[in-house]
């Protein structure tokens, strides 16, 4: 085909490609394969593929086509230690046919309608053998091999990200598909039967495929001849770069905003961590847990050389310290974010390898950039981003070191040139600046609650607390304050007015009431913890406290508050005491030295214990109603989601925003 269909203007009426389409049953045997796969074109026509579809049934062209790139895929170890370019590429081209009809396919028709048109048994001699043979399962099984079992050159790289993407249409029924699938021929094949060995391996070549970001082969050194009017096969789903050809949809209703797409570095990367976050959220078998996910659950370092139970299944080791860095270094994207958090939560080993690492900044700074560039993140990032920090500070090694990092000069946080500061003060800064936004903005009762657990988990170890984040602190609390004064008026002019009429339905602002109540008492918490239990090391809180202290005199008899407020109220009180002692127009500088003087002074036992702030992250009930939309929307907005049409799409609404 090569030269005489080298432009996309000659395809609908190339000759090979209606045959594949049209009406014929070719042979496995019949040289018209090499012909069609020696194509130097994007990708076959609409038209072609929509021929194709309906003509299999008859034909049975698509298992013929199968059989063809299975066959080939036997020589192809072989092939790449020999440089055979051209056997490689025309192995890539079935692939590349195969993947794309694959897309219509399963868009088309369920998944029991799928396996009629890859059982098809040709009679006739020379073709079909009469054996009984499941192609799907076969084929599926031989891009696991591919992927695990090929080294990756530059003449296979292709070929390689081309397998992984084929492995994602392949699971992709469940994107036309309102419910969450919990039993699927897919997910049957990929959780029993021969597949199921190559567990382990594929989700270690998928992670150290995410570690290495390999970048895609100079033009030079490219697999896919070159054509003098500059075509060629250099296909975006393969190669993750979208061709004028290919129209990329956005998706907004999985989030408030879609992501921007940063160009991809290294698209065997990134489509090989979309299969993995595939795999493990693939739903449980009625009588098997999910293998991916377990095997993602139990790997351990490279390092620990402690016998796996026999109880662990699917177990493997890899560099966790090229992997803590790759993490660190790719936290842009959601689908990075979502695969740490799947390690935090999921893999014990992990989370005590990170929280044992002595430059945790490396990881969190990107986590906090995520959410302090709240405006520009759809709602799922900025999610994932504040769990993995709930995640964090549940452990108190973490809260007590972050407040011994020192950073100088944050660029990216610009309300406030911040020339020095520990990791602890810009952590508090950036959760506090996110609780605000919510406030005023998406006004999201789940995002304040893990905001605020976070605060919460870290306040008994707050150390050294940078000027600003004190002042933050309450400043906080006086926009609580102020919020709280407000509702109260509303609920007192709408107690009077129903008294007036009983017509008018009012507001429910007793509900409002005690929502913001209980976000000020949190945060009465939080503020307390501190003071009981690291009193002397935060005398800018307590400056922030003693400055802003008329804020707190109203709810020292509030019936909810009371309790609380007692170690807060001695605190003032006693400091406040001690200033008016000192005298008059006092400077910054003589009132933090009396603070520091008089903490000394302060006798402990008179400061009332609580019990100690401590919140864990759960996971909700049904998490795959949750993630499996989510994930599937970053494949849909990734180079593999070209060709799917946004009206068929059934899991996630789709939205213009």
């Amino acid at each position: 085909m090569g030269s005489n269909s080298s432009r996309i203007g000659d395809l609908p009426k190339n000759e090979y490609l209606k045959k594949l389409s049209g009406t014929e049953s070719i042979s496995e045997n019949d040289p018209f394969w090499n012909q069609l796969l020696s194509f130097s074109f994007p990708a076959p026509t609409k038209g072609h593929i929509n021929l194709c579809v309906e003509n299999n049934p008859r034909t049975g062209n698509l298992g013929a086509l199968i059989k063809v790139f299975l066959s080939r895929t036997k020589e192809l170890k072989l092939s790449a230690e020999c440089q055979n370019h051209i056997f490689i590429w025309q192995t890539h081209n079935a692939l590349f046919i195969i993947c794309c009809l694959l897309k219509v396919f399963i868009c088309q028709m369920s998944e029991e309608e799928l396996q009629l048109h890859f059982t098809y048994e040709e009679k006739s001699p020379g073709n079909y053998s009469s054996d009984s043979e499941d192609l799907l399962e076969e084929l599926l099984c031989c891009l696991m091999q591919l992927i695990t079992d090929i080294p990756l050159l530059d003449i296979t790289y292709e070929i390689s990200v081309e397998a992984i993407s084929t492995m994602v249409v392949f699971l992709s029924c469940q994107l036309f598909h309102k419910e969450v699938l919990r039993q699927s021929i897919s997910h049957k094949y990929l959780m029993r039967g021969p597949c199921l060995p190559y567990t382990s391996k594929l989700v270690k070549t998928l992670l150290y495929n995410f570690i290495r970001q390999e970048k895609p082969p100079p033009p030079g050194a490219h697999v896919f001849p070159q054509q003098s009017d500059g075509g060629g096969l250099l296909y975006g789903l393969a190669s993750g770069v979208a061709t004028g050809l290919w129209t990329v949809f956005t998706l907004g209703g999985v989030g408030s905003k879609a992501a921007a797409s940063p160009e991809l570095s290294s698209p065997l990367a990134n489509q090989s961590l979309l299969l993995l976050l595939v795999l493990a959220n693939l739903t449980d078998a009625s009588d098997a847990p999910n293998p991916y996910r377990q095997a993602i659950m139990s790997f351990k370092n490279t390092q620990d050389s402690s016998p796996f139970p026999s109880s662990i299944p699917h177990a493997f080791q890899i560099n966790f310290n090229s992997l803590y860095t790759a993490l660190c270094e790719q936290q842009t994207s959601d689908q990075a974010t979502l695969l740490l958090y799947t390690l935090l939560h999921q893999n014990s080993n992990i989370r005590t390898y990170m929280l044992a690492r002595t430059d945790m900044e490396n990881l969190v700074l990107p986590i906090l950039e995520i959410l302090y560039h709240v405006e520009e993140r759809n709602s799922h990032h900025v999610y994932m981003a504040l769990i993995i920090l709930l995640i964090l500070t549940e452990d108190d090694g973490f809260n007590r070191s972050i407040h011994e990092v020192i950073l100088k000069n944050i660029t990216w946080y610009s309300e406030r040139v911040l020339t020095e500061i520990s990791l602890g003060s810009l952590l508090i800064l950036v959760v506090i600046r996110t609780i605000q936004y919510n406030m005023t903005r998406t006004r999201d009762k789940y995002l304040h609650t893990n905001c605020l657990a976070a605060l919460a988990n870290m306040s008994a170890q707050f150390r050294s607390l940078h000027q600003y984040a004190a002042q933050r602190i309450i400043s906080l609390f006086s926009l609580l304050s102020k919020k709280h004064n407000k509702v109260l008026e509303q609920a007192t002019q709408s107690l009077r007015g129903s008294l007036s009429s009983n017509d008018v339905p009012l507001p429910d602002y007793a509900q409002d009431l005690n929502v913001i109540e209980e976000v000020i008492r949190m945060m009465l918490e939080i503020i307390n913890s501190c003071l009981t239990n690291s009193l002397h090391h935060n005398p800018n809180l307590v400056y922030a406290l003693l400055y802003k202290r008329d804020l707190f005199e109203q709810f020292r008899t509030h019936p909810s508050f009371q309790d609380i407020m007692q170690n807060i109220d001695l605190v003032i009180s006693f400091f406040s005491s001690r200033l008016l002692q000192a005298g008059a127009e006092l400077s910054v500088e003589r009132v933090l030295e009396i603070i520091k003087q008089g903490v000394v002074a302060l006798p402990k036992d008179r400061l009332k214990k609580f019990p100690e702030l401590k919140f864990k992250y759960v996971e909700e009930e049904q998490p795959e109603e949750f993630f499996i939309p989510y994930v599937w929307s970053l494949v849909y907005n990734s180079a593999v989601g070209l060709y799917w049409n946004p009206q068929d799409i059934q899991l996630f609404t789709m939205d213009s925003d």
